[in-house]
């Protein structure tokens, strides 16, 4: 089968590999109709992990079951179905809490797997024509059979839930103020979660045009921080007071206000600046143990300096992690099926896989308004 494979940093390419098979009485093979190209996948793209050539990418994938294992019960060939990117046993100790980011079975020695992914276990990547999905009873969330809303529902696979995420972990509540930063595909998830949640301002900061355009698109307002420092520019827009809540969606590669270079902790700062005294920060931006590409020593052994004595002195409550797309997808599913959630705004191209490596170096220079790309395989 085809499917793309890394092989060097800024390189890619569409290699016929391996068709997968199953491996256990539980698995189940999935013929993917779509799969999403991640900001997560660039940090392999880009050689800043330790990923070996030869890796299928993606791990945000949907498709149809064409295969189904002996012991799988209540799932059939044919049924449409997407797949978190993280993936779970749904009976260990952290799986039945909930916490199946962090499940303690698919990937010995470290809390979680996901397809794909370097360091995230040995699940191969989605996009591809065929998927192995094990687990699969817990891990295939049904969709509906028609493919009408095919490019809202595969967001399920991660950018969406991981923005609901972000809004979760900070407590978003019904007329609260909120600051997103990074207007990517999950800070715009996660400021459209913000208003579904019923925050009455929610301010997105960016510098992307294209990006700011599609913040006011939903309602947010729109910071651009270009133009100037956003903590003032937010804070002269609440009475001098910050907002309740705040998400960090860009995680370590944070640029500086020029964007002359990476300064990993400039968001968490600007975060704890920005909202208020006793608010409540989400950070579901990716932060990683290591760093090969760090601009400096610290950065490079995954440590930041953080204002961690403002955010004492101010009350301030944080959360962190990846998302727990189970605890989500299925009420994000069901939204977008009654048409009150409709998240493939964020989508900018509809690809076929051929056209994959061409799509990931447009979307690694932000070029071409690329924000968010859709394989079809």
């Amino acid at each position: 089968m085809k499917a793309v494979v890394y092989r060097e940093p800024f390189a890619v390419a569409v290699d016929e590999v391996d068709r997968p098979s199953i491996q256990h009485p539980n698995d189940v093979i999935v013929r993917v109709t779509s799969t999403a190209i991640c900001g997560s996948d660039l940090h392999m793209y880009e050689g800043r992990t330790a990923a070996e050539p030869g890796i299928v990418f993606g791990h945000e994938n949907l498709g149809i079951i064409d295969e189904v294992g002996a012991g799988v019960v209540g799932l059939n060939r044919g049924d449409r179905v997407v797949m978190p990117f993280n993936v779970a046993c749904g009976f260990c100790m952290n799986c039945m809490a909930g916490d199946t980011a962090f499940c303690l079975t698919v990937n010995p020695g470290f809390a979680g797997g996901a397809y794909g992914y370097v360091a995230m276990g040995p699940y191969t990547g989605g996009q591809a024509e065929y998927l192995r999905v094990p687990f699969a009873d817990f891990n295939c969330l049904v969709l509906p059979p028609d493919s009408s809303k095919e490019t809202d529902y595969v967001l399920l696979a991660d950018i969406f839930p991981t923005g609901y995420h972000g809004c979760e972990l900070a407590q978003v509540s019904p007329g609260e103020t909120c600051v997103v930063y990074g207007a990517g595909p999950v800070g715009l998830m996660a400021a459209y979660s913000a208003l579904l949640r019923g925050a009455s301002r929610v301010f997105c900061v960016d510098r992307i045009p294209e990006r700011l355009a599609k913040a006011e698109q939903i309602g947010a307002v729109p910071i651009d921080f270009s133009a100037g420092d956003p903590v003032e520019q937010i804070k002269d827009r609440t009475e001098g007071v910050g907002t309740d809540k705040g998400i960090d969606a860009v995680g370590y590669q944070a640029q500086t206000g020029d964007a002359s270079g990476e300064e990993p902790a400039v968001v968490l700062n600007s975060l704890i600046h920005t909202v208020r005294a006793t608010g409540r920060l989400g950070v579901p931006g990716l932060y990683v143990p290591a760093d090969p590409g760090g601009p400096d020593a610290n950065a490079k052994q995954g440590m930041l300096l953080v204002a961690i004595g403002k955010m004492f002195e101010k009350g301030q409550v944080i959360g962190t992690g990846q998302c727990n797309v189970k605890r989500y997808n299925r009420q994000l599913r069901d939204m977008i099926t009654a048409g009150r959630a409709a998240p493939s705004f964020v989508v900018s191209h509809e690809l076929s896989l051929s056209e994959a490596p061409d799509a990931y170096t447009k979307f690694d220079q932000r070029i071409e308004g690329y924000t968010k790309v859709v394989l079809h395989p």
